[in-house]
């Protein structure tokens, strides 16, 4: 099972004239998800500071695939895809309270040097902390990963 991340609930200025959270406010709550996945392996404000490495958001990809509601709890689960000394490709899972699957936020994020903001490399404190997120087997990977945007037509 994937490690739970964050824990939090719509917000009332999250939902649209749907009467649902937002397109966007995915995006948000994923960002919040990166950043808590950050400080979980050591790399919070302090340690970027310290180390003068931040990271930077390569890529993002958010399958939309159930409704949240205002008020409605959420949490959002983490999985390791793949890293190297440089990268992490991460897949966010965002839960309704029923275990409803309601979204996926698959993510390609980068070490960047503060001062060149150039790529470098994770300082070997915060890799060795991440060794407790065990990198997914690729055949356990879910559809949502490495999807392609287009429409899909029938033969």
């Amino acid at each position: 099972m994937d490690d739970l991340i964050l824990e939090i609930r719509v917000a009332t200025a999250w939902v649209d004239y749907n009467g649902h959270m937002n397109d966007a406010e995915y995006a948000r709550v994923f960002s919040l998800a990166v950043d808590a996945f950050w400080e979980a392996i050591g790399l919070d404000e302090a340690a970027r500071d310290a180390t003068g490495v931040t990271t930077f958001t390569l890529e993002a990809h958010i399958c939309y695939l159930a409704e949240c509601l205002e008020g409605q709890a959420l949490s959002v689960r983490v999985a390791v895809l793949d890293r190297d000394a440089k990268r992490f490709h991460l897949l966010f899972s965002l839960y309704r309270p029923d275990d409803t699957l309601a979204a996926t936020g698959e993510q390609m994020l980068m070490a960047i040097d503060r001062t060149t903001h150039r790529a470098t490399t994770f300082p070997e404190t915060v890799m060795q902390t991440a060794d407790r997120y065990p990198v997914r087997d690729p055949a356990d990977w879910p559809a949502q990963v490495g999807r392609v945007i287009g429409i899909r037509r029938q033969a």
